[in-house]
């Protein structure tokens, strides 16, 4: 009786435990269609690939150089040290004599897991880290269970992307003492020489002293050229023997070292002598505390994972660490050249306020330190204050390329940072944040605002000349969205001087009370002075409700809701499905709000794992952008959760009929749980 109540304990445990992986996991067998997940560390983005032991880039965060010489900056490709390639018995392994392929990402662990089958000789997994505590640094952990004896080759690859040039590639034996630290090393200039990348990588063997020559494999250096450096050792392994052992590598560059290469080989150095279960236990802590942070879906098991995957993919391309910002497409690609738009402060930054203040602060601190840049750019344009520019990178000055409207006319960034700024201070109440770097930055805001805003002769004032957050209409006067968002920006520096005891300029009150919010004759709200009905891009005018709150009344918010989404093209970005979802749960509807919120990014997701595109036309994920709006829907459309003088607080959350129920964990600086039913 004892052994059978054990059996159905240990049953149960394994159920549970199964039931409970099940909502952290994507899984996929061979696709025709690939679209990899990125597992990345906010440092550095390690892109998987579909073919074994293959990976198709890495990218460095916050490390640029010119596209061109006469074009405008872009990311970095990192040096690729997360190559490998395996030979068994002679044979080299590839997608053509493998079965049982099969892919995972773990979230909760952030790992990605390959596996398959060589043949009849060999049962063979790899998991990829972008190691969470050694930021600059990733770790590919293998193992081989042999089906026969075999003869096992295994090469390490630092592999440099064809943009950089004057590689130079070495391997070195580094030695103090008794221990030796082979270094397979790359350093590189990078496309227009503005930085020095190094990567540096090598071999470790679990389980015996890897530090001492006599006792690990014979390592092999074999350079194919300049831009692939590799090295190899040999290994005779036993059936039914189980080998295991590690790659790991790291990529730095003068961006952020003095002498990326020493520093490179130090970052492997650490990971070398490290014991692996020490290495990886540090990872898994830090992403538990990310995880702390979470939100639970009871009862839908596929809105639980998209969800999920949508966090992963904020939490990975962040740190709190770092005063470093996200891109549209994170770490995940170069696609819009990894420069820092309103995608931040609009999309991602509120998910990310509410869930993990440290990572907040590293966003809005992006923007402060680049205050002086923005307060130069509108002094070059003949406005007082600090303007910002459209597309942002390291320096802080405008990166848009000049023949994009954009960075020259949409203006509406300057607003939407101060708004993330005084959101930062209303959840967190941290004074002397916001006297330090909170309020030096409303200010200017507000001052360029004031100078920007035209008198007319109504008394009221216009902004003119503008591109909205519907980019399909340039040059246009009283954008709804610009203008509400600059009302909204005045108002809070506002707020922010009273907060300080600081004396407050008559003039923020004066405009803001006066900017224009067009309308129609029924009372719908119109886009701008010459708007008359056209397609548009994206939502503009909704978000004068969601999230400004300038529209609030329900007659006039449920016109605007109306008329505005059949207007949206289908090749616009998801995030206006998400602007509606989120104001038709604020309104109590769930069923419109639950079918926006699908929209918002079903037809965005990609094979086999579901990385979303931007649009549900275009195919360049992830979009991280797109992340941010539907976390939005769940934070507060279904979870009812609002930003206040007060903090964060609930009001009429609603739950759609498709879910049991939703829990939102540590949600605030006092990490709350709410739980909608």
């Amino acid at each position: 009786m004892k052994s059978s109540c054990c059996f159905l304990l240990a049953f149960l445990t394994s159920a549970v435990l199964l039931a409970q992986n099940r909502d952290w996991t994507l899984s996929s067998g061979k696709v025709e269609k690939y679209t990899g997940i990125v597992v990345a560390n906010g440092r550095i983005g390690i892109l998987p690939d579909d073919k074994p032991f293959r990976t198709k880039s890495i990218i460095l965060n916050n490390v640029y150089d010119k596209e061109s010489p006469q074009g405008v900056s872009k990311i970095l490709l990192g040096i690729n040290f997360a190559q490998l390639g395996l030979e068994i018995d002679g044979e080299r392994i590839d997608e053509n004599n493998i079965s049982d392929w099969r892919q995972t990402l773990d979230m909760k662990a952030a790992r990605f897991t390959t596996q398959f089958t060589f043949k009849d000789k060999a049962k063979i997994s790899y998991t990829i880290y972008a190691l969470r505590n050694m930021q600059y640094s990733g770790y590919i952990d293998i193992q081989i269970h042999p089906l026969k004896n075999l003869e096992l080759k295994a090469i390490g690859i630092i592999e440099t992307p064809e943009e950089y040039h004057s590689p130079n590639s070495t391997f070195r034996v580094l030695q103090d003492l008794e221990t030796t630290m082979p270094i397979l090393q790359t350093v590189a200039e990078s496309r227009l020489g503005r930085h020095i990348v190094s990567s540096s990588a090598t071999f470790i063997w679990h389980g015996i002293n890897s530090t001492r020559e006599n006792q690990r494999p014979e390592l092999v250096h074999e350079p194919v050229s300049s831009y692939e450096n590799q090295l190899s050792f040999k290994k005779t392994l036993i059936k039914g023997k189980p080998f295991e052992f590690a790659w790991t590598g790291a990529v730095c560059s003068t961006q952020d070292f003095e002498d990326p290469q020493t520093e490179s080989e130090r970052f492997v150095i650490f990971n070398l002598l490290t014991p692996k279960k020490d290495l990886l236990q540090r990872h898994k802590m830090l992403w538990e505390e990310l995880w702390k942070g979470d939100i639970v879906i009871e009862g839908n098991l596929q809105d639980q994972l998209d969800v999920r995957l949508a966090l992963y993919h904020l939490y990975s391309f962040s740190r709190g660490d770092s005063d470093l910002s996200i891109a549209p497409m994170g770490l995940s690609s170069q696609n819009y050249n990894g420069h820092i738009f309103w995608d931040t402060e609009l999309w991602m930054f509120p998910p990310l306020l509410m869930l993990n203040q440290d990572i907040a602060r590293s966003l809005v601190n992006y923007r402060s330190d680049r205050l002086g840049k923005a307060k130069e750019k509108a002094i070059n344009f003949g406005y007082k204050g600090a303007m910002f520019p459209w597309e942002s990178d390291d320096t802080g000055e405008e990166a848009t390329p000049a023949w994009a409207l954009t960075g020259t006319f949409e203006h509406h960034i300057t607003a939407d940072v101060a708004i993330a700024f005084w959101n930062y201070y209303r959840v967190t109440q941290n004074k002397d944040w916001l006297k330090a770097r909170g309020y030096p930055m409303l200010k200017e805001v507000a001052d360029y605002w004031v100078s920007r805003s035209t008198l007319n002769e109504d008394g009221s004032y216009s902004i003119k000349n503008v591109v909205g957050a519907n980019e399909f209409a340039p040059n246009v006067d009283d954008n709804a969205f610009t203008n509400g968002s600059a009302i909204t920006a005045l108002q809070y520096a506002t707020e922010a001087a009273k907060t300080l005891g600081e004396t407050t300029d008559p003039w923020w009150t004066n405009v803001a009370s006066k900017i224009r919010i067009l309308k129609f004759p029924d009372g719908t709200t119109k886009e701008h002075a010459t708007y008359n009905g056209e397609r548009i891009k994206q939502a503009d005018v909704n978000l004068l409700t969601y999230p400004l709150d300038v529209v609030n009344d329900e007659e006039t918010v449920l016109k605007d809701l109306k008329y505005y989404e059949p207007k949206l093209a289908e090749e616009g970005p998801a995030m206006a499905q998400s602007i509606f979802a989120v104001i038709y749960a604020q309104l109590g509807n769930a069923k419109e709000a639950y079918r926006l919120f699908r929209r918002s990014y079903e037809p965005n997701k990609r094979p086999p794992f579901g990385a979303l595109a931007e649009a549900a036309t275009s195919d360049n994920p992830y979009f991280a952008t797109g992340a941010g709006g539907m976390l939005q829907v769940v934070l507060a459309g279904f979870g009812g959760l609002e930003i206040t003088n007060e903090g964060i607080v609930q009001k009429n959350p609603i739950l759609p009929k498709e879910w049991k129920s939703l829990t939102l964990k540590g949600v605030g600086p006092n990490r709350k749980t709410y739980t909608v039913k």
